[in-house]
This record gives structure tokens, sequence and C-alpha cells, in this order.
């Protein structure tokens, strides 16, 4: 059995109180009273949870609730929403509202004030995260998980560090609604089709409505398909959207691109970049790698690099992930360069906490879960690429459906979006006849011909199914894939025209 030691704490310890100031909090109050327009010259994103004084928190919401509402607040218009305040009565009654705006010394450093407040709060949370701590670490019962532990440590000092101490409070159905509208707007501003992250695919953008926050989303197909260099494609696109967007004057709150975070399970760093590399200067992946390009096409891929050097897109290419560590990474990502995506390739690739080693099944449901829920925690978007099962290829219709999921239906219950690529042309060439000769009979000859109209038909088209959505309709959306250069894009309407007709 394992035993802990006590250890004494020092006297002063124990008799500390926490660290606050009341009368900042009163003369900030003061402040806002005397003149409503000191909380729009705020530095800091003060909420009534930063007060220590639970009467201050509940006038300054009250505040912060009547200037939503366009009204002047004073002591005066204050004061039917506290008469009945049992707490006030202890500080004097409601004469107190007019003792806050007696002296008027808050006005002489009102953003000071502030800031000290958010500080004091931001320590008090540090304290509460502190003592969660201590009581883990002396838990030294056998079904307790250290790294776990550590795990859950770095998520709640990520929260204070974001300044995200009342995250887990329930909102007011006014908060939500303000959210909405302004993903509303988004995509009002951005044509009606754009409410969150590009892909930089106008026909996939226009299906899903962008890249939406909190969202996972699973991209999953085939050896050979083209989903890394679907999801790579769609990196580079939100990177360089808000590169531009940037460059422009516009903010990254307004902006459709996103910084990226890409964790590359299965390729290094400087294969993703080739093929970006690739895509960018028009030059074969395969000529990249064996050095077999003209002197203009170096020159060409010299000026691709120079562009794409200060690119917001993060690459992790560490090998054996947990779901932990990559939680960890994308915290710290998110803390230092704000990304604004982030892309795992792929599902099976990760590992589990350990405790589920003996039953994959439940090992791939506690990585799904995982990812929902960084997504959920850093408010970005999480593409994670997944495997098929062989299920697909011993079917006529190659396309895949859910049930075809690898090792878990838990991938498909936790994404919010689900998408297949498909690629006609692949499994086309899979089977080509031998190519007849002058003595082959005719219908030997006719076989070929028939393949060969297909494959011109259809070579360089690809499906990408969306079989799971809860914000909208399901469907297909129909791109071109540029083997040559791992490069999806947009189909031209002729092209579309010329190849469905006018089937969806």
């Amino acid at each position: 059995m394992v035993t802990a030691l006590t250890l004494p704490l020092p006297a002063e310890a124990t008799v500390r109180s926490l660290p606050a100031n009341v009368e900042a909090e009163a003369a900030f109050l003061g402040a806002v009273l005397i003149d409503n327009r000191v909380i729009e010259e705020l530095p800091t994103q003060l909420g009534a949870q930063h007060f220590f004084e639970p009467v201050h928190a509940r006038i300054y919401e009250r505040i912060l609730h009547l200037l939503d509402r366009k009204a002047v607040v004073t002591p005066v218009t204050l004061r039917p929403y506290f008469e009945a305040d049992e707490s006030l009565k202890a500080l004097g009654g409601v004469s107190y509202l007019a003792r806050l705006t007696a002296d008027g010394q808050g006005l002489l450093a009102p953003r000071e004030l502030a800031e000290q407040i958010y500080d004091l709060a931001l320590l008090r949370e540090l304290i509460s995260v502190g003592r969660g701590l201590v009581e883990g670490a002396m838990d030294t019962s056998e079904s307790v998980e250290p790294m776990e532990q550590i795990s859950q440590a770095e998520a709640a000092l990520y929260k204070v560090a974001e300044g995200a101490s009342g995250a887990n409070e329930a909102k007011d159905f006014g908060q939500a609604t303000r959210v909405a509208i302004q993903a509303i707007e988004k995509a009002f501003n951005s044509g009606g089709h754009i409410s969150g992250k590009t892909t930089g695919l106008d026909s996939l953008n226009s299906k899903i409505g962008g890249l939406h926050d909190s969202d996972l989303i699973i991209l999953a197909g085939r050896p050979g398909m083209g989903k890394t260099s679907l999801v790579t494609n769609i990196a580079y696109n939100a990177a360089s959207r808000l590169q531009r967007d940037l460059a422009d004057g516009i903010t990254v709150e307004k902006s459709v691109g996103a910084a990226t975070a890409f964790f590359s399970l299965e390729m290094s760093a400087d294969q993703l970049a080739t093929r970006i590399l690739a895509e960018q200067s028009g030059i074969s992946s395969e000529a990249l790698r064996v050095g077999r390009i003209s002197r203009e096409d170096f020159q060409q891929l010299s000026f691709a690099s120079q562009r794409l050097a200060e690119l917001p897109l993060f690459i992790d290419d560490t090998p054996g992930l947990t779901i932990a560590a990559l939680r960890t990474r994308a915290r710290r990502l998110k803390r230092r360069h704000n990304i604004g995506l982030i892309v795992i390739d792929y599902l099976q690739l990760l590992q589990g906490s350990g405790r589920a080693n003996d039953n994959r099944v439940n090992e791939i449901s506690e990585i799904s879960r995982g990812l929902k829920t960084l997504a959920k925690e850093l408010s970005v978007p999480v593409i994670a690429l997944s495997q098929l099962s062989r299920a697909v290829e011993q079917r006529e219709d190659k396309r895949p459906m859910l049930s075809d999921l690898r090792e878990s239906g838990s991938i498909e219950q936790d994404a919010d979006m689900v998408w297949f690529v498909y690629r006609e042309d692949y499994y086309a060439r899979s089977v080509e006849p031998k190519e007849p000769t002058e003595s082959d009979p005719p219908d030997v000859r006719a076989k070929w011909e028939e393949w060969r109209s297909l494959m011109e038909r259809i070579t360089g088209l690809s499906e990408l199914i969306i079989a799971k959505q809860r914000h909208g309709a399901t469907g297909k959306v129909r791109l071109r894939f540029e083997a040559r250069i791992t490069k999806f894009s947009d189909l031209a309407p002729e092209d579309m025209r010329a190849t469905y007709g006018n089937d969806d």
C-alpha cells in the first residue's frame, strides 16, 4: 500500500486571505456610474465573475445588461434593481450606489483599476487550480492516472491563461444569441456562404458554410483517394487566407482564414512542405523529390517558397502521440499563435491514455471523444482523417458509407460532420482491359474503347460525400483533382455540366 507523508504548512499560509482589492472594485464601479464610456476603453474583458465582492459582481452585471440595451446607467437607474438586495442592505442599502460616485477618484485611472481587478481574479483562479492539484496529487489510490492529472492541470491552467475562469458557467440566452448573430453577420458579409473558416473550395463552402468553431470533422477514405492531399489543401487555403486578410488590414476576428496546426503522425514535415510547394509552384511532387526540374522550375520554386515563408501553418510531425499529448500541444499552439484550425493525419495513429489499450474499439472511442472535447475547449474546428474498413472493396458501388468507418461507431457519433473522398478513376484504372490488337475480335476492341471513353470522362474528377452534417443537409460536392501536384480545386461550370449534367 502506498502512503503519503503529511507535511506541515507554514503558519502564515493558513491565515492568508485570497488576493483582492474591494476598494479598487468600488472605485472602478463609481467611475463607470459617472461615465459609462469607461467600459468601452477597457484593455481587458472584465466580467462580473472577476469581482471578489458578490455585491459588486451583481452591480457590474446589471450595468453591463443595461448598457447592452443602450440605457444610461446611474445610481438612480440602478436603484430599482437593488432595493430588495439583502446583501446591499448590510452596506447601507441603495444609498451605497450613490456613495460609489461620491469622490470620483476612479476616473483618474479606470484602466489601471480594471487591470488590477482582472489580475487579482486570475490569481484567485490560480489558487483554486493549485488547491485542486494538491488534492489530486495527494490521492494515492491505484485508480489515479498521474498523466491524466497532468493533462487536466494543463487544461485548467490554459483556461486561466486565456482569462476563461468563467467558461464553465451557464450562459444566458442573450449571450448565446449575440454569438449566433456574429456568425450570421460573418456569413452575410462573405456573400452568403461562409459563417466559419474557409476551406478554399467555393463549392464545399457553399455546402457546409465553412468550418465551424467547436466542430469535429472526420474526413475518411480508402488508401489512394487523396484524403491527405485534400486536408493539406484546406490547411494551406485557411492559413493563406488569414495571411492575405491581415495584409489587407482585416482583423483575425473578421477574417474567414485561420492560423492552422497540422499534426502529421504519418508524413514528415518536409514531405508535407513538398506537397504544398508542388501545389503552389505547379511542379509535380515526384519531380521535386528526385530533383528532375529545370533552372526555370527551380526559380519558380524559389519564388513559391518565399511567398510561403511567413505562412501561419504550424506542422508537428511527432510520431505516436497520445490524445493527451496532442491536446497539450494544441493548447500551447493556441496560446502562442492563436491557431483557428487543427488538422490530424490520422486518427488511428493516435494512442489512448493506456487504460483502454486492451480494447482497440474503446481506445478509438476515447480518442474521438478527446478530439471533440478539444474542439469545444479551444473553440476551433478540428479535422481528423480516418481510415475505412475493407468492406468498401467488396461492394460493386465503391462509394463509402458511415458504416465503413473503421473500428468504432463512436467516430460517427462524436463527429459533427463526416466526409468521404471518392475517386471513380482510381477504381476504373485498376480494371483496365488489355489493349486490343488488330487480330482481336470486335467485342474486345469495343470493350477497351468503352473503358477508354469512361477514363476520358472521369479522370481527374472526385466526389466529396457529406455523409453527416449536424448543421445542414448531406450530399455530394464534385471537385477536380490534379494528381501530379496533389491539388483539389472547384470544377468549372462547363466541366460540371459535361460530366454530371444537371444532377446535384
